[in-house]
């Protein structure tokens, strides 16, 4: 598909609603309540249940729906990599910590410098989710790949492994940041943790100490260091800091592997203990997310791909809006006003009505309605900052009205267009492009990866890594991934 054909898919007005297989928000039900404390009341060997998992998990163990779906989040995330490999705010991160990284041991996706493995891992990413199109989690919208890819490539390039390797612990990286996210959402969540970074960690230290070759007991002390080491807070978000937090959670989890190699110590329930990480850092503790069906039920099998680049919340109002504007061929000049009901969340993470800066954009659902409307995309071009700061742009945000109504599910909108002449054209979004149950086909995701590295990488290099890609069962080292990406035209 080229560009121009995804542009098409995103804003056909034939797309169909998508079905999210599972709330974002899930309610927590008596009987939910009745197994939290079975759970919490059991809560003994968890961190070493878990670590003895990820010791032992083959690769041959792996459900051939499993890997793809890893080769999937791979692929997206090297496109998101790249893509945002110029961004303002990479290029202040490398320009600060060039000076202090050690030896040029890892490749920076998209760019011609080298650090060491620890800063390569935090600008790689930083990189992948300064734009908001990184894959999602639905259940928890934790971003896994992130924290958990950007780890491992750069250790991969000082460690060589094999891509069988590399790919075994991307998936086992991505289960345990989600199952451990699992425990704590949305407690966790609500109180104002950015779960990327917080659970991210797990996933990062868990595929880091996979291709280590950690031992049961270090990988109890790797799973112990990363729970010492929490980051990310709700309020950075719209900030260049909303993307240091997955950057971060990368560069820890490797800091936490490398540490137990030379078997660096740690309580043997950082997890599950009274005063360990869940019940400090959430009112909600479920232990048996992180440890029951271990090996037959995939987390990572749920990963999702943003069509949109932006917060997931937002994506069913931008649906609705494109469907309407290519269904009617409306144009901005004919809106009275644009009304919407969402979930709460919607306001509460997208409510910013006058975004200055594209950052900022991501998290509005007004602005990303009216671009919607206006460009029938919501693409990384849609949240840049000349943007955010358009006339036309503007003049459509503010004919945008959104109600809060608590019957909408967060997967959810219902939105009415009333134009000029009076006549109303209304929307009901059950669930978004994009979900668990009708995802972004693997040329769609193609598609994406072509759009964010135009101008950064050469169409021949661009081709050459979405195989390298998609090939990652066949490859002999994994670092041909990075290498193939660290390149600058």
């Amino acid at each position: 598909m080229t560009i121009a054909g995804r542009r098409n898919f995103l804003t056909s007005g034939a797309i169909a609603s998508l079905a999210i297989a599972t709330p974002l928000i899930p309610t927590l039900s008596l009987a939910t309540d009745e197994k939290q404390t079975a759970s919490k009341s059991s809560a003994q060997g968890v961190t070493r249940t878990l670590a003895r998992y990820i010791v032992d998990a083959k690769f041959e163990d792996l459900p051939a729906t499993v890997r793809k779906e890893g080769t999937r989040t791979l692929l997206n995330w090297v496109g998101v990599a790249v893509g945002g490999s110029h961004h303002e705010t990479v290029d202040r991160a490398v320009s600060a910590l060039a000076e202090f990284s050690g030896p040029q041991q890892a490749s920076l996706m998209g760019r011609t410098e080298r650090f060491d493995i620890m800063n390569a891992a935090f600008i790689n990413g930083v990189s992948s989710h300064i734009f908001d199109y990184d894959d999602t989690h639905l259940k928890t919208v934790i971003h896994p790949g992130g924290p958990v890819i950007s780890a491992i490539l750069a250790l991969s390039e000082y460690r060589p492994c094999s891509g069988k390797e590399f790919l075994n612990a991307l998936v086992l990286g991505v289960e345990t940041a989600c199952r451990i996210g699992n425990a704590v959402y949305p407690n966790h969540y609500d109180t104002g943790w950015h779960i990327t970074g917080t659970a991210g960690v797990f996933g990062a230290a868990a595929a880091a100490g996979k291709l280590l070759g950690l031992t049961e007991q270090q990988m109890v002390w790797a799973l112990g260091l990363a729970a010492s080491q929490p980051v990310g807070l709700r309020e950075s978000f719209g900030s260049m800091n909303k993307s240091f937090n997955p950057g971060r959670a990368a560069s820890n989890g490797l800091f936490a592997a490398l540490l137990a190699s030379k078997n660096y110590t740690s309580s043997e329930g950082m997890i599950e203990a009274k005063r360990g990480w869940a019940n400090t850092i959430s009112t909600k503790q479920d232990f048996s997310e992180i440890t029951e069906g271990l090996g037959t039920r995939y987390e990572s099998a749920l990963n999702t791909y943003k069509p949109f680049a932006c917060g997931i919340v937002i994506h069913p109002a931008i649906d609705a809006a494109i469907q309407l504007r290519n269904e009617y061929q409306i144009t901005p000049e004919q809106i009275d006003r644009i009304e919407m009901r969402v979930h709460p969340l919607v306001i509460e993470l997208t409510g910013k009505k006058t975004p200055q800066i594209g950052l900022e954009g991501k998290f509005s659902v007004y602005h990303s309605v009216a671009v919607a409307i206006k460009d029938g995309a919501a693409g990384e071009k849609q949240y840049s900052d000349l943007a955010v700061r358009d006339a036309k742009t503007i003049a459509l945000r503010d004919k945008v009205i959104a109600t809060v109504d608590a019957a909408i599910k967060p997967e959810q909108v219902d939105m009415t267009i009333i134009l000029r002449d009076g006549q109303k054209l209304h929307k009901f979004v059950a669930h978004a492009i994009g979900s668990v149950e009708v995802p972004m086909t693997d040329q769609q995701l193609e598609s994406k990866f072509v759009d964010l590295a135009d101008g950064i990488l050469p169409k021949a290099r661009m081709q050459t890594l979405m195989d390298t890609c998609w090939r990652i069962e066949q490859l002999g080292s994994a670092a041909t991934i990075a290498q193939n990406g660290s390149f600058k035209a």
